[in-house]
């Protein structure tokens, strides 16, 4: 068995390779969130997050790779954490999630019990098919997702199928 020697990266090195991608990463940063100044805000993240982790880069890993990785993860956890902090409890005895509505949706008290199922639904489906079916249905395009989640975007279109799916037999009554 051969050792392999690793050559540590200086401070200065990683830093300049970091910054040397600076455009790519706002690029990458721009596709996941369709907006300038959160994707800004991203990138922002990512550097620090990968400043902070330097000590967990190994050299012979892909350091572009690497660094879009954290950036994805970092948007799929603020995704999840928006998400959460959308959505709150109703104590009353069936305990039901529900989140907040748009104006558009607001207007007669029929549509608004409608749109709290539906929620309801959607929440109870497994993270496999409800991050997909959200983000799509957020209007992130197949592509996108399957980028964003590491996916196949065949996968991507099955889970979101298969999303629907589950949707119409759970809402059967509103179709």
């Amino acid at each position: 068995m051969t050792d392999l020697k690793l050559h540590t990266m200086t401070t200065p090195e990683f830093n300049h390779k970091l910054v040397s991608m600076e455009d790519n990463m706002v690029r990458f940063a721009l596709s996941l969130t369709y907006n300038m100044e959160k994707a800004k805000d991203l990138l922002q993240e990512t550097y620090l997050k990968a400043l902070n982790h330097r000590d967990k880069y190994i050299e012979v890993d892909n350091f572009k790779a690497w660094t879009f990785t954290i950036m994805k993860n970092t948007f799929i956890n603020d995704y999840r954490k928006s998400f959460r902090e959308n959505t709150s409890i109703d104590n009353s005895k069936d305990l039901l999630l529900l989140n907040n509505l748009e104006e558009s949706q607001l207007g007669r008290p029929d549509s608004e019990f409608t749109c709290n199922e539906i929620n309801k639904a959607i929440d109870a489906l497994e993270d496999e098919f409800r991050i997909p079916f959200s983000m799509h249905a957020k209007g992130f395009k197949y592509k996108e997702i399957a980028e964003t989640l590491n996916l196949k975007i065949g996968t991507v279109k099955s889970r979101i199928f298969l999303a629907r799916k589950k949707l119409m037999e759970t809402l059967h009554d509103y179709q």
